[in-house]
């Protein structure tokens, strides 16, 4: 089995709804729309292109399972997905996680167990003011049980 992990560092903002069903977003952008329900945080230091090279390569694997850790302050929330061999993880501006199985270049993983309205409202009321916000990407492959 083979474990490979990144840090994003990011901010919340008082405008985050997080009240997407089917996505959430970190963005590099520093300011958040009305119309960005999937939005969870902003002013990200890093976007999909900027992870880490062995990382990015892993998830782009069919047998791999991505674990997102996002905490702010006192709460945090885990979001599982997969990867996929037809991702890029190219975009230089955001990170997206998908419930379904639709990719682009801003997609880090997809059959996501939660979208951004699923996360815990404890949790988004913390984003709407948290300075900062920590996400974890880690990327596990299964072994092929054959």
């Amino acid at each position: 089995m083979k474990v490979i992990c990144d840090k994003v560092v990011a901010h919340g903002h008082g405008m985050i709804t997080a009240k997407h069903r089917n996505t959430m977003e970190i963005t590099k952008d520093n300011y958040v729309t009305e119309r960005g329900t999937c939005i969870i945080a902003c002013s990200a230091d890093k976007a999909l292109r900027d992870l880490r090279e062995d990382l990015k390569q892993l998830i782009k694997n069919d047998n791999t399972v991505v674990v997102v850790k996002i905490r702010c302050v006192d709460k945090f929330e885990i979001v599982l997905c997969r990867g996929s061999s037809r991702l890029t993880l190219s975009s230089d501006r955001k990170i997206v996680i998908r419930k379904s199985k639709y990719v682009d270049d801003a997609t880090l993983c997809i059959e996501s167990n939660k979208g951004a309205a699923d996360l815990d409202r404890g949790l988004i009321s913390r984003l709407c003011m948290c300075d900062v916000v920590e996400i974890q990407i880690c990327a596990i492959e299964l072994e092929d049980p054959t």
